[in-house]
């Protein structure tokens, strides 16, 4: 079965405060999706819900395929050395790959690390990687540049451009220019 994502009708409220409503998303196997809008406008949020960290105040969310995320929670233990807390991930997660993978996205020399001593952009990277790793197919990501150097950016962007070309979906939520080849743009602000 190919990778599926679908959100009907979607609303989000926090507090007293309806972020928006109304939001609908149909993404198929090769989907690219760039999430648009202003600070606190519901990108993180919306995000969050299409992983089912957190509920809609309206509406429903249909998933073909497993979810990954990567969003400023690192879920990567900050004591460990980051060879460890990704080795943690990747025995669950039976990853095949990931020599590949970190040399990619150059966390090899970070390997023996302590997670909370890595910069922000290190720290971007290493959860990338166990993104990718987890060999999900529908990838949410977070302001996935930040922190990121040029060419770090360059090479997130040819990693989301090569898992849509495989068939996975990507949901970006971005503030920074982000090219994703033949994504559509879905603003937030057209749903409040």
């Amino acid at each position: 079965m190919q990778a599926q994502l679908i959100a009907n009708d979607i609303a989000c409220r926090r507090g007293d405060r309806l972020l928006f409503k109304g939001l609908t998303l149909a993404c198929e196997a090769g989907d690219a999706v760039h999430v648009a809008g202003a600070n606190g406008v519901g990108k993180s949020s919306l995000l969050r819900i299409l992983a089912g960290l957190l509920r809609p105040f309206a509406g429903k969310v249909e998933a073909s395929g497993a979810i990954g995320l990567v969003d400023e929670r690192l879920a990567l233990d900050p004591n460990q050395p980051l060879g460890k807390a990704l080795g943690f991930w990747e025995q669950l997660d039976s990853a095949d790959r990931p020599g590949r993978v970190h040399d990619l996205l150059q966390v090899e020399a970070l390997l023996d690390v302590p997670v909370r001593f890595l910069s922000t952009g290190q720290k971007k990277r290493a959860a990338l990687a166990r993104l990718i790793n987890s060999c999900c197919p529908i990838w949410l990501l977070d302001e996935p540049l930040n922190g990121l150097d040029t060419e770090a950016q360059g090479t997130v962007e040819r990693l989301v451009a090569e898992h849509c070309a495989s068939g996975g979906i990507a949901v970006v939520a971005s503030h920074q220019q982000i090219f994703l080849p033949g994504a559509r743009t879905v603003s937030i602000g057209d749903f409040v």
